[in-house]
């Protein structure tokens, strides 16, 4: 069976928004970390970028075979353009990164490497991106360390570092999750709400070096409470019955 029509060992998905500088360095280096070890795809969601994004991507793509690459008209968020880079998807597993850099592409070897080795936890559904040195501003790690803080305390969902935009999950259980807006920032008390496993694997983080980031105390913080909220009342309704066949 020729290469091309093989199914991917992985799906590697990175979604974008106006991130049109960080668009070669980043596929090289993703490139330079997989191309070797792994047959896999790599998605690009252009989340209705307006700069010269999905120009740079189509011109990799005539050169690059494993590049897919999916836009949406209008700019519908991260979790949104990450569901549809799923629900494309070929492979069993997903690995995701941002798309601005500072996530090392050659950790998304270390997170597979956990997931097949014997320390893995039979039933493990999700790997999480743990970013102990993080390299933002004072102010991102501030609010990045509240919302954590909050979100811990009142999910449970025992992961330090949700915001990691680099993880490595099981296609099928992701897209069996309650979809919302901002739902990314939620997915490890969304799988264990589901019955699935979680762990986290420590990850190397980068400066932003090109680009200006979208995220700021407004979107981290404040308005992630009412999808805390929503996510709180998710995990009081869920129900798990004994069943037995007669």
């Amino acid at each position: 069976m020729p290469k091309k029509n093989k199914t991917p060992d992985l799906s590697v998905v990175v979604p974008v928004h106006n991130e049109a500088e960080n668009i070669d360095p980043l596929i090289t280096e993703i490139r330079k970390a997989l191309d070797p070890v792994l047959h896999y795809e790599l998605i690009y969601v252009d989340d209705g970028s307006t700069d010269d994004t999905l120009a740079r991507l189509q011109r990799i793509a005539a050169g690059f075979d494993s590049l897919r690459i999916l836009r949406h008209e209008n700019c519908c968020g991260q979790s949104t353009a990450l569901w549809t880079g799923v629900a494309a998807a070929r492979a069993e597993w997903i690995a995701t990164l941002d798309g601005d850099g500072q996530n090392d592409p050659a950790d998304i070897l270390r997170l597979r490497a956990f997931l097949l080795s014997p320390e893995s936890p039979s039933g493990l559904i999700l790997i999480c991106g743990h970013r102990k040195n993080r390299q933002d501003t004072a102010l991102k790690k501030l609010s990045s360390r509240i919302a954590n803080t909050i979100r811990a305390r009142l999910l449970k969902d025992d992961t330090p570092d949700t915001g990691c935009g680099l993880k490595l999950f099981a296609k099928d259980a992701f897209l069996r999750l309650p979809y919302f807006d901002h739902m990314h920032r939620f997915l490890p008390a969304l799988i264990l709400r589901g019955g699935g496993k979680v762990c986290s694997v420590t990850v190397n983080h980068r400066p932003r070096l090109r680009g200006q980031s979208h995220y700021g105390v407004g979107n981290r913080l404040w308005v992630g409470i009412t999808d805390l909220l929503g996510v709180m009342w998710l995990q009081r309704r869920v129900r798990y019955p004994s069943i037995m066949e007669e």
